[in-house]
């Protein structure tokens, strides 16, 4: 169907087939006459991968709305009746504070009572890492978290998990893709009421004590085995308006950390993220109010975690008082670090340890792993590729073996009772990690810099290029080709092998990933993101001190913006 003949269609239908939002029949006459905005709606349908749709909320094929929702709905729902038998059809469903994620979520919900399948969802709005939870607790076919993670506010998306509590596999997102390909998007999804699926016993909150299991869990990742702390440190929190903070504060209160302040203007759920438009840990401006605050009251440490709190951030200050910012590869470290000498300390490590992080994480934390006798494997960007190694683990009768895995973007996950990154986790081993050090007199920046003496010092960066709309989408690939034609220099530095991931490299999925190996144990890794119209290039680079690996960062950097956006 051509572009203007979809969008004539939705002019006739929005209004009348629920699932109803009339802020879509507004968009859609608001858009009368600009080719180029209902082109840009319309250009395509909004992608289905192994992350489920993430998108611009709008009217449109290519956009968040209830109906892209309902036609996935229908399409999961589809998938889940063809692969369960009718006992074990059920579904767990959360939602953040994004704009219309609880519609969203309803939607869903609505979708999937009306198909026969048993639909539990979070009675409030829930973190992602609560959502892996409830899958596996509640024994359900798949999960459904409704949350555009870190992405700015005119995002919303929608993301789907396994029976394993893991973000869905290649395989299962291209059976799912399928069914959804086969539907119309306004006629051939089956849809009932919330408010009737519930009375029809069909939709059910997840009960409360499996909320409370998941913070026991979480507190149960401790590597203190008995040894004494000053909980007492000042902690400044921010949940950057989304869903951590009823989860990171209870957890942290109940471990004994109460002189925690939370940042008022961010505390409280809201979509619009008005003191934060991009509210991502990884990016200073997302930190900038919290690290006020922490100047304010003299904290020892800021925490924030991303809307869906599978992210976390953190700063703490430096040799000169001032509060510098951590990044997710020497956040990461540092808790490899502490986790694996404080098993080895008390004799807890197991007989196989492995540790799991992503090819574009430093690889610095191989080094680290190795010094403590921790076997690490490497796997593609995206941490469902972590908890898919906890689910090799335990079937090979290793259930123990894993001990910790992470990925560069403020990701972290010690234990197995959730299949993704886990914020909640993350901060509250983060302020263990920072108590335990500040008891012995030993600030994270100074432990950092003692690794570095060890190991060598890593400059790790990343470098995101945005590319909206489908000519955007059209020039990465471009980009991509050129790319994969030959690279014999970045910058300074000649490739001394490039690695690409599209054919399918040490046992891995296939993936749109080109790393090249550089002389001086440097790298450059290279792929589209998956969730974000974004190109992405990640630096490592290996140097005798930090002022030198700095220079060479920069020279890389522009190279690669010279590659990247001609």
């Amino acid at each position: 169907m051509q572009i203007q003949e979809q969008y004539a269609r939705w002019c006739a239908q929005c209004g009348l087939l629920p699932p109803l939002d009339p802020d879509l029949e507004a968009e859609l006459r608001g858009m009368a006459g600009d080719r180029a905005k209902i082109e840009d709606a319309f250009y395509r349908d909004l992608a289905f991968g192994t992350g489920g749709l993430r998108g611009v909320i709008g009217a449109g094929t290519n956009r968040m709305n209830v109906y892209t929702v309902a036609k996935a709905s229908q399409g999961l729902a589809d998938y889940v009746k063809r692969h369960f038998p009718p006992p074990a059809q059920k579904i767990a469903v959360s939602y953040d504070s994004r704009i219309k994620s609880d519609l969203f979520a309803r939607v869903a919900c609505g979708v999937f009572a009306a198909n026969g399948i048993a639909v539990f969802l979070y009675p409030a709005l829930m973190p992602t890492p609560c959502l892996s939870y409830a899958v596996r607790a509640l024994g359900c076919a798949a999960g459904v978290m409704v949350t555009a993670s870190h992405n700015p506010a005119r995002y919303n998306g929608y993301k789907v998990y396994g029976a394993d509590g893991c973000q869905i596999t290649t395989q299962a997102a291209a059976e799912i893709l399928a069914e959804i390909e086969k539907l119309d998007i306004f006629s051939d999804f089956q849809y009932m009421d919330f408010s009737a699926g519930e009375a029809a016993g069909r939709i059910s909150a997840v009960p409360e004590s499996v909320y409370t299991a998941f913070v026991a869990e979480v507190r149960k990742q401790s590597v203190l085995y008995g040894e004494k702390i000053d909980r007492n440190v000042s902690i400044v929190y921010t949940p950057l308006n989304g869903t951590g903070l009823k989860p990171v504060l209870r957890t942290l209160r109940e471990a004994g950390y109460c002189n925690i302040t939370v940042v008022p203007e961010q505390a409280q759920p809201d979509g619009n993220f008005p003191t934060c438009p991009n509210p991502n840990p990884e990016m200073r401006e997302a930190m900038t109010l919290g690290m006020e605050y922490a100047a304010k009251v003299n904290a020892d440490l800021l925490l924030a975690t991303d809307p869906d709190c599978d992210r976390v951030g953190i700063a703490v200050k430096d040799e000169g008082g001032e509060y510098a910012l951590l990044s997710g590869n020497e956040v990461g470290v540092l808790l490899l670090d502490y986790i694996c000498a404080q098993r080895t300390k008390h004799g807890k490590m197991p007989a196989d340890p492995v540790a799991v992080k992503t090819i574009v994480t430093t690889d610095m934390a191989q080094r680290v792993a190795a010094k403590y006798g921790v076997r690490t494997v490497n796997v593609l960007t995206g941490f469902k590729f972590i908890g898919e190694q906890i689910g090799l683990l335990e079937a090979q009768g290793k259930a123990g073996s894993y001990i910790f895995g992470f990925e560069e973007s403020y990701g972290y996950l010690s234990g197995s009772y959730v299949r993704d990154k886990d914020a909640v986790n993350g901060a509250f081993l983060i302020c263990e990690m920072f108590a335990y050090y500040k008891t012995r007199g030993i600030s994270l920046p100074q432990r950092l810099e003692a690794l570095y003496r060890e190991f060598g010092f890593c400059l790790n960066t990343l470098h995101a290029y945005t590319f909206e709309g489908a000519a955007g989408f059209a020039r990465m690939q471009g980009i991509m080709a050129s790319l994969r034609a030959g690279v014999e220099r970045i910058g300074p530095a000649a490739v001394c092998r490039t690695l690409d991931y599209s054919a399918g490299l040490d046992g891995l999925p296939k993936s749109d990933v080109l790393k090249f190996e550089l002389e001086g144990d440097c790298s450059v890794t290279v792929r589209p993101s998956g969730t974000e119209p974004k190109l992405k290039a990640y630096l490592s680079v290996s140097a005798r001190s930090r002022e030198a690996a700095a220079a060479l960062e920069r020279l890389l950097a522009q190279a690669i913006e010279r590659l990247a956006l001609p």
